[in-house]
């Protein structure tokens, strides 16, 4: 894969040519137009006039109307994930995650991780045997990274771009991968890609932060082929409804304590519950499978242990697929 070139290069180049030349053969993916929807035969729409252009390698393909709508989300999360010991300034960390946290800080969230991506990539992905997959939170780029040295095509997407907690930090990975991962900053509700283009989709630890659940999954079955897969990972599951809420209440109280804001600038959905994945279901036409990681026996008691303690049901993690159909 090339590296990407400038903004002005940009100009006289589809965003996809540069970004997305696979190992083996040419792998082209066609981009449209995040504001009108137009499909877009280079970085210019010639239906609205919006322009993609490439900043710190990045496509930035968030209309300046949805930069604005984000951007009170985007001040409040990074300057959390600061707070919270978010990111390095060493090569040495990115290339660890999610099995090793070089800092410590964040060591048992990675443990979390690292079994999730264990049991996504031998139960999921391997068996069923994709190729291109468009990261959906990619964050900072350690599963796009991962799944590139699996010989996998990934594709990441976030809102975050800066260089430790976002898409920036993808340079760390770059002597360790013959090609870049392309990466682009836009919105999983409204995705700068054509129909039917990618054999899986992962909202990795981001399918929470949606404002409407209906809409980033359709928006995602709508990119993946046909007979491709959709994958929800990481995304905090509850028995209970109640459950959920009294978490958000909970966290929001703690964020506004220690960080001077609830964070609560998206009216985002937070968690899942059975009766939530089940209404998806029915609204999007699909069925789900469910695959469980194994996070230890300690995890495992946890709620037998918060239900003896009289404390609030906790979270609990596993990866739920859907197949488009074909």
């Amino acid at each position: 894969m090339p590296d990407l070139l400038s903004a002005q290069e940009m100009m006289t180049e589809t965003p996809a040519q540069i970004l997305t030349e696979s190992r083996d053969e040419a792998l082209s993916i066609h981009l449209r137009c995040t504001r009108c929807h137009a499909r877009m035969d280079g970085s210019h729409c010639r239906h609205c006039g919006f322009r993609m252009i490439v900043e710190d390698d990045i496509v930035r393909a968030l209309p300046a109307e949805r930069v604005a709508h984000y951007a009170r989300f985007v001040a409040d999360y990074e300057r959390i994930r600061a707070a919270e010991g978010r990111g390095s300034q060493t090569e040495h960390y990115y290339l660890g995650l999610p099995y090793k946290d070089a800092t410590g800080r964040n060591s048992d969230q990675w443990r979390i991780r690292a079994r999730s991506f264990n049991c996504l990539f031998e139960q999921v992905l391997r068996p069923m045997k994709v190729r291109t997959v468009l990261d959906l939170g990619a964050g900072n780029c350690w599963m796009s990274y991962r799944l590139a040295l699996a010989h996998y095509e990934p594709v990441a997407v976030d809102l975050l771009t800066n260089n430790h907690d976002g898409l920036g930090a993808a340079i760390h990975y770059r002597h360790q991968l013959s090609k870049a991962v392309p990466r682009f900053q836009a919105e999983a509700a409204n995705l700068p890609f054509e129909d039917e283009q990618f054999d899986a989709v992962i909202f990795n630890a981001s399918f929470h932060y949606a404002e409407d659940y209906e809409t980033v999954l359709r928006e995602a079955l709508r990119c993946v082929k046909r007979g491709g897969i959709v994958i929800i990972s990481d995304t905090p599951w509850y028995s209970h409804e109640e459950s959920g809420m009294r978490m958000v209440a909970e966290r929001q109280a703690m964020f506004l304590k220690h960080y001077g804001t609830a964070s609560h600038a998206l009216s985002s959905q937070e968690f899942l519950t059975d009766g939530r994945l089940a209404l998806l279901a029915e609204q999007c036409g699909i069925r789900w499978e469910i695959f469980y990681p194994k996070f230890g026996v300690r995890w495992a008691l946890r709620p037998w242990l918060a239900k003896v303690r009289r404390r609030r049901e906790p979270s609990r993690f596993r990866i739920y697929v859907a197949r488009k159909h074909a």
